[in-house]
């Protein structure tokens, strides 16, 4: 079997840092890509955020990009660790299970409560029959309590597995968690009762990170970014599985 070593660029730093919006994810909001439906929300974002918030946010993603978990975080070539999770209706799923029926798509979101998630898992809801016409499962992970993460998957109609990792423990497994800095996790909790979604306090998310891993469970894409509103392109991950 051919691999690949494609991997999507990293951007170490976004200057123009936004927040998360309390507003419903607008599914009316149609433009070619995900990219580009991210850049509207952006756009949007700095055009009525103050001054104040838009330096906290970007304090906050340059504390993500200075925290080493760039370098921690598993990348191309190395080997999936295996995991067991529930899905929306309890039962468990496993990777190596869903690995016997061919490669594993795994897209990690901060939760349902932030639209750049939301717009994320509807664009990959959009590009399911183009991942599975691959031979491959899609999953989606959070750190979101089971019955916030069944909410998210009822919210958005999702037909793909969606997994609830509280603790972040497989997150950890990964080398993609890392912690909010203060102030930006008081303004989360304010805004979206954060900690009320994840049922702790220690302020920790995954990097809204994409990993392709083929059946031999070893990673051949890898999208990893430590600015929360950019996210792998589905269709850049439906070119790295047809390179498997």
């Amino acid at each position: 079997m051919q691999t690949t070593q494609r991997i999507a660029t990293l951007t170490l730093l976004a200057l123009g840092v936004v927040g998360c919006a309390s507003q419903p994810q607008e599914r009316e909001m149609e433009t070619n890509t995900l990219r580009e439906q991210l850049n509207v929300r952006y756009e949007g974002y700095l055009a009525s955020a103050d001054d104040e918030k838009k330096r906290i946010y970007r304090e906050g993603i340059e504390a993500v990009a200075s925290s080493g978990v760039l370098e921690r975080a598993k990348n191309i070539g190395d080997r999936a660790p295996d995991f067991t999770l529930p899905n929306a209706d309890g039962d468990d799923a496993r990777l190596r299970d869903l690995l016997a029926g061919g490669p594993v798509v795994i897209v990690w979101y901060r939760g349902g409560w932030c639209p750049y998630c939301n717009l994320t898992l509807e664009a990959y809801h959009k590009a399911l029959p183009e991942i599975e016409a691959q031979g491959a499962t899609l999953v989606a992970i959070s750190p979101e309590l089971p019955d916030r993460a069944v909410a998210t998957m009822n919210q958005n109609e999702l037909d793909f597995l969606v997994l609830s990792d509280v603790g972040n423990r497989v997150a950890r497994d990964y080398g993609v968690v890392f912690t909010l800095t203060d102030q930006v996790h008081e303004i989360y909790n304010r805004a979206f009762g954060f900690d009320n979604h994840n049922g702790e306090s220690t302020g920790e998310l995954p990097l809204a990170t994409t990993y392709v891993i083929d059946r031999d469970g070893v990673i051949r894409y890898a999208f990893l970014d430590p600015d929360y509103t950019k996210r792998a392109e589905p269709g850049e991950v439906v070119e790295a599985l047809r390179a498997l």
